[in-house]
């Protein structure tokens, strides 16, 4: 998957105005934990991660973390139903191989799932294509086609066709673009899906007491 900078990692910032303080948080495809440590330090999380990469995960223990080593598509199992409060998966829908069962798994184990992800649908994504007929090449997605372990690349509008698909509520989603502060999608219409070079979301799942898929809070404001 993408390898960012802990520095160049915005969606972190607005992640951690997503979570309660106190929460219980399962950070999936977790890395080497910086994410999870800053939940612990700033929001006093009861933090717990999932890795595949063996190196990532000593890395994580390392630093007093509670993180295992297991594949994100097979070992999430392990979890019983609702044990968390939040399933966070960072820039790592993209990588999965069934991203659709990943996401319903996300909200079996927990409450409310954080989802980020690139935009393939942005306009330098799709100015690339356009003019130079090749896969792009940007901030966002920097390796090389066959460097990459991006094998789901999707748009905005084929992510909330999918939470629409699996009666997810989306109840807040941003653009990021890099540099710039977060700005908050209170209506997820073709502009966005031309604008925001990542996005992420806030889903639970849909009830009776709220239907509505799309129904955002500003909480990114």
């Amino acid at each position: 998957m993408i390898q960012f900078k802990p520095t160049d990692r915005h969606d972190f910032d607005e992640i951690l105005r997503l979570v309660r303080p106190g929460a219980r948080v399962l950070d999936v495809a977790c890395g080497e934990g910086v994410l999870l440590e800053r939940l612990r330090a700033e929001k006093d999380v009861d933090g717990r991660g999932v890795e595949i990469g063996a190196a990532e995960v000593s890395a994580c223990l390392a630093k007093g973390l509670a993180v295992m080593q297991g594949d994100a598509e097979r070992d999430l199992a392990e979890f019983s139903d609702a044990s968390f409060d939040y399933a966070i998966l960072s820039q790592a829908l993209q990588a999965m191989r069934n991203p659709r069962t990943v996401l319903e798994e996300l909200l079996r184990l927990a409450d409310r799932a954080i989802v980020s992800f690139p935009n393939f649908a942005h306009w330098r994504v799709r100015a690339s294509l356009m003019v130079r007929g090749r896969m792009p090449e940007t901030r966002a997605l920097p390796e090389a086609w066959w460097a990459t372990s991006n094998i789901h690349l999707c748009t905005l509008r084929d992510f909330t066709d999918l939470c629409q698909e699996l009666g997810l509520r989306i109840e807040a989603a941003a653009a990021l673009v890099q540099n710039r502060p977060a700005r908050a999608m209170n209506a997820l219409g073709p502009l966005e899906n031309w604008r925001a070079e990542q996005a992420i979301f806030l889903l639970s799942r849909r009830t009776a007491t709220h239907p509505i898929e799309t129904e955002q809070r500003d909480l990114f404001a």
